[in-house]
């Protein structure tokens, strides 16, 4: 049996560690030797690189996914899409997203993984068609998590309704890193069971389980796993390609995989590593193995997020407080998956709930939109009093809140006029309009800078 594999350093591995904050000029030279190595996929866009790249790196994503694919021709290109929220915080209408979807293909993306936070199928429709009508292959993705609400029997049933969707595979989205090895064996075997197409799991090192869980995934029948190059593995990261291959390799199942390219590309990003180290962005606290998140359930992400609010407070006194208000918020709103922007929503709910020393005291917008059911519909109960303090006497949203939002595309478009090259600039004003619009300014006056220079030149 083959078992593919997907190569994180260039998406979340580097989003987990170091805040996406890699630049391309940072791994551009091993690109082509990554294309040599027999991954599956190079998961290398989507999730956080977007929003990085405009507002930190200063780059525009789209050249960004452009020069990946020029380099990398003979491996698929994998992106990471938040359903309706596309790879923003809110739920954007239909024409955007169909727009985006249909320019990320365009540019270079081969596999779309979708998902919603809230596993509300409906919100990941629209995606998933466009992505299907556009040649590249729609991978629906479930937000694993543990509660009272969440079991095989659920995770099967979205399976299923994901595969009659139109999605091509299915893939376990452990955020947490919470999956333990029966869970894991479980669950594939329960899904390869029901559904036809092609199973992967994503899973991350936080808690130390996912070399175990990943193994045990495999020898359930998963097709595809996630893994990340080793010196950008562990931790909040995923486990390391070349560790995972070998032991598989082992046990007789077969890579596909280059382990002397591996090797170069490890040694490539060691240094990129250390320089991280060095300057303080990779704090080694995040390549640790952190147990807790098996009661806390809180992704690394979500973590870093929460001491961040805290010590930018000067309030890190009451961290183990904000912790163990955490899963009270979940249950409160009824089970969530803590994955983006759920994760960010109940982490600072908690926190406002804490710091406060009453408990919805100060109710964010964020969370007033989830219980009138703009984010979709909650897996489970919202807390009624929450609730009724929320709406009073009004009822949440029944339909799908992209039903509700009108057009949005072509007004963005007029609204930018030549301030905008392309579709693609668009789509990046909508999805971060201010960042978007500092970027196109900074681009306008590298461009003048340049004429003046030929100009200089040629006189």
């Amino acid at each position: 049996m083959k078992v593919n594999f997907t190569e994180t350093v260039l998406r979340d591995a580097n989003q987990s560690l170091i805040a996406t904050r890699l630049p391309i000029e940072s791994f551009e030279g091993i690109l082509e030797t990554m294309d040599k190595a027999g991954y599956y996929s190079i998961e290398c866009w989507g999730g956080a690189t977007f929003d990085s790249c405009l507002r930190y790196l200063d780059e525009d994503p789209w050249e960004r996914l452009r020069k990946i694919k020029k380099k990398c021709p003979g491996t698929k290109l994998q992106m990471l899409l938040r359903g309706q929220n596309l790879l923003g915080y809110k739920h954007y209408p239909d024409d955007v997203v169909r727009m985006f979807v249909k320019k990320s293909v365009e540019n270079g993306i081969d596999i779309i993984r979708i998902f919603d936070a809230l596993n509300d199928v409906r919100n990941i429709q629209t995606a998933v068609d466009e992505t299907l009508k556009n040649g590249a292959v729609a991978s629906g993705a479930i937000s694993y998590t543990k509660s009272p609400i969440h079991n095989l029997e659920s995770y099967v049933k979205l399976a299923k309704d994901m595969e009659n969707m139109g999605c091509q595979t299915i893939c376990i989205k452990d955020m947490a890193g919470i999956i333990g090895p029966k869970e894991s064996y479980d669950l594939v075997k329960a899904l390869k069971e029901n559904v036809k197409v092609p199973i992967a799991l994503h899973t991350h090192s936080t808690t130390g389980l996912a070399m175990l869980s990943l193994q045990k995934a495999v020898e359930a029948g998963c097709d595809i796993i996630d893994t990340a190059i080793s010196s950008f593995s562990g931790g909040t990261s995923q486990a390391p390609t070349e560790t995972v291959a070998y032991a598989l390799e082992q046990e007789g199942y077969e890579t596909g995989l280059d382990t002397k390219v591996l090797k170069q590309i490890n040694d490539f990003f060691r240094p990129v590593k250390d320089e991280f180290v060095k300057s303080g962005m990779l704090n080694p606290v995040v390549l640790s193995t952190d147990t807790d998140a098996l009661s806390y359930q809180i992704p690394g992400g979500m973590l870093s997020n929460l001491v961040a609010q805290l010590t930018a407070q000067n309030k890190m006194d009451k961290f183990e407080e904000v912790l163990l208000e955490t899963p009270r918020v979940r249950k409160d709103l009824g089970y969530p998956p803590l994955v983006t922007p759920m994760s960010q929503m109940v982490g600072v709910q908690a926190t406002a709930n804490v710091l406060a020393g009453e408990r919805y005291k100060n109710i964010s917008k964020e969370i007033k939109a989830y219980i009138a059911g703009e984010y979709g519909k909650a897996p489970g109960e919202i807390n009624p009093e929450l609730q009724k303090k929320v709406l009073g006497d009004a009822e949440p949203l029944t339909c799908r809140f992209a039903d509700t939002l009108e057009p949005q595309f072509d007004k963005a478009k007029a609204e930018l006029g030549d301030r905008a090259k392309s579709d693609e600039d668009v789509l990046s004003y909508i999805a971060f309009p201010t960042q978007a619009e500092a970027f196109f300014r900074k681009r306008e006056q590298k461009e003048k800078n340049t004429f003046k220079y030929s100009i200089r030149r040629i006189d």
